[in-house]
């Protein structure tokens, strides 16, 4: 083909009629044609899918799990859904949710991307869709199904979706800081429980678990999860802010907490996701350090002298370490990634008490 035949054939494919102005000579294209030649292809990948458009589509163009897993992973970019909440990317995202909607476990196969999904789970997986991509619903809201710790939990919108890098010390049954199996522990700001329940199955049911919550909501999600693996006689649920009803004397070998510790400024930029989750279980103040301050006062008193705290910070940790320069905090380094995440033995506990004292008062 010539170079005037390539001219008249992208001309010839435009809708609206081709002056000669658009043609110029040389061989070459006048802007104004190419503009008019590359606008529709702008404009596809531009548009976004409508409603309909992706019910449709998934219900009558896509049959297999890997069709359609690979129409999710367009529409997710297309949309630019900020994934975090068990996943880090769009590919497992995706396949996540279609196996959800299968009831299936993860890891997939092969087998499983070649089968194909019957008219009704296709028609719910475009209802999920629409809610991921155009309300920033996270996935595990949709599947109310997270994985924490090798194990599976049910979540909905009245708890913070389980994705603390605890896990990897839950798995390693706290060593080297434990050197036998707690007696009692407690689960501080407990949320599903499935930390509380993590800790509980990783130790075989022999010790018991105190799983504490201010949100009588999230203490009902608890309940579900620890019914479910059959442990009401190892997990406790309590609603308390955090240790105002704990009741004296109750002493443990460890306390875990993950509790609110998002920063004002944090919480103002994070992506629409994490605002689906309740925000009680997020924030913390200005600083982020509201809840961790009256953790650090008032431990001491419900651990065994050989016990320890385990406290998540997240992103917060700066502020922590600019607020208490002379605390040794001991941040556990992680295998699997994650920061954030400082260990205090009740010796350390004890020698900084009154630290701890004097900032909880400036903070009154």
């Amino acid at each position: 083909m010539t170079d005037d035949d390539l001219q008249l054939s992208l001309a010839a494919e435009t809708t609206d009629p081709v002056t000669s102005e658009m043609i110029v000579a040389d061989g070459k294209l006048s802007d104004e044609l190419l503009d008019r030649v590359i606008a529709p292809i702008d404009e596809a990948f531009d548009r976004l899918p409508s409603d309909e458009e992706v019910m449709e589509t998934l219900r009558t163009e896509l049959f297999t799990v890997q069709d359609v897993v690979r129409y999710l992973v367009t529409l997710f970019s297309m949309h630019g859904v900020y994934v975090g909440h068990g996943t880090d990317n769009y590919w497992d995202e995706a396949l996540e949710l279609v196996q959800a909607v299968m009831f299936l476990q993860p890891p997939c196969d092969d087998s499983t991307l070649n089968s194909r999904l019957t008219k009704r789970e296709r028609e719910t997986i475009a209802h999920m869709a629409i809610a991921r991509t155009k309300y920033r619903i996270p996935t595990p809201y949709l599947t109310h199904r997270a994985f924490f710790a090798g194990h599976q939990f049910y979540v909905d919108r009245r708890v913070i979706i389980p994705r603390s890098p605890i896990a990897e010390l839950i798995e390693n049954e706290f060593r080297p800081y434990l050197t036998r199996t707690p007696e009692r522990v407690l689960d501080m700001c407990t949320g599903s429980g499935c930390i509380a329940i993590a800790i509980a199955l990783q130790f075989n049911g022999e010790c018991e678990v105190d799983a504490v919550d201010i949100s009588p909501d999230a203490l009902e999600v608890t309940e579900r999860n620890i019914e479910a693996y059959e442990l009401e006689n190892v997990v406790f649920p309590m609603q308390s802010d955090l240790f105002s009803n704990i009741p004296e004397g109750v002493k443990y070998d460890l306390i875990v907490a993950n509790p609110p510790y998002v920063n004002q400024e944090d919480l103002d930029s994070m992506p629409d996701e994490y605002h689906r989750e309740p925000e009680i279980a997020l924030g913390s103040g200005p600083d982020g350090l509201d809840c961790v301050r009256q953790i650090l006062v008032e431990a001491r008193k419900y651990l065994t002298d050989d016990g320890f705290l385990i406290v998540e910070v997240g992103n917060t940790e700066d502020n922590l370490t600019d607020t208490y320069p002379n605390v040794p905090f001991h941040f556990i380094d992680l295998k699997r990634g994650g920061s954030g995440i400082f260990l205090l033995s009740a010796d350390q506990l004890d020698l900084c008490a009154e630290a701890f004292a004097q900032q909880a008062k400036r903070q009154d």
